[in-house]
């Protein structure tokens, strides 16, 4: 497994369609937040818009290797485990951005309550971040692997589907992105921070039934 991951980073790396996902989350980011603002608020911003982008990574990964080498890879692991492969490295790349994101925002930001009158403390308050984005890249990612080949194989299908699914896991009553990213900005309007455990686990749930679902199609369908 370890040599597939390897293989599937490489080729995204060397594909650079990652590029536009991480501008957009810069652009996002740039437009949405400055410096000093609470960092509880902050933090949530910053872990809801990393939704979308995770979902995005997924296709790439999933349609970016070329059709003749994904049939030699299928053929050689077996089919579950290459699509596994391309999910997790979407995953560990949105992770990657997230992580690195949460670290500068956490530094950059006001470590106060949203009426800047109660000091947060900022190394909980980047953990909670960083369990919040951790929330937002797995149900990002099962947003992906739900809305991409093998469970829609048309494109002209997929990706209305991926944007109407990624924008519900943000905002329905229930998910486990809104409810971390809720979390951190009640917590700032009070000042306390509380560790989003629970939406982290239920993403987990959500992410593993998601890949679960989307690798044992691959054996079922083809590209």
């Amino acid at each position: 497994m370890t040599a597939l991951l390897r293989y599937q980073a490489a080729l995204l790396v060397r594909s650079q369609r990652w590029l536009p996902p991480f501008i957009l989350y810069a652009v996002f980011l740039g437009i949405g937040m400055q410096g000093g603002q609470p960092v509880l608020d902050s933090l949530g911003y910053t872990a809801a818009a990393l939704l979308p982008v995770a979902a995005w990574l997924v296709r790439i990964c999933v349609t970016g290797e070329p059709a003749a080498a994904g049939h030699c890879v299928a053929a050689a692991t077996g089919p579950g485990r290459a699509h596994l492969s391309r999910l997790l490295v979407a995953l560990g790349a949105s992770a990657t951005l997230g992580a690195v994101t949460i670290v500068i925002v956490t530094w950059i930001s006001d470590p106060a309550s949203s009426d800047h009158r109660t000091r947060v403390p900022p190394l909980p308050a980047g953990a909670a971040g960083l369990i919040a984005m951790l929330a937002c890249a797995l149900l990002g990612t099962a947003v992906g692997a739900l809305t991409s080949w093998p469970v829609l194989r048309s494109a002209g299908r997929a990706v209305p589907a991926l944007l109407l699914a990624a924008l519900l896991a943000l905002v329905v009553s229930g998910s486990p992105a809104r409810a971390a990213v809720s979390g951190l900005v009640t917590g700032s309007r009070s000042g306390t921070v509380d560790l989003p455990l629970l939406p982290l686990a239920g993403a987990v749930l959500l992410a593993a039934a998601a890949f679960a679902t989307a690798c044992a199609l691959t054996s079922r369908r083809s590209p």
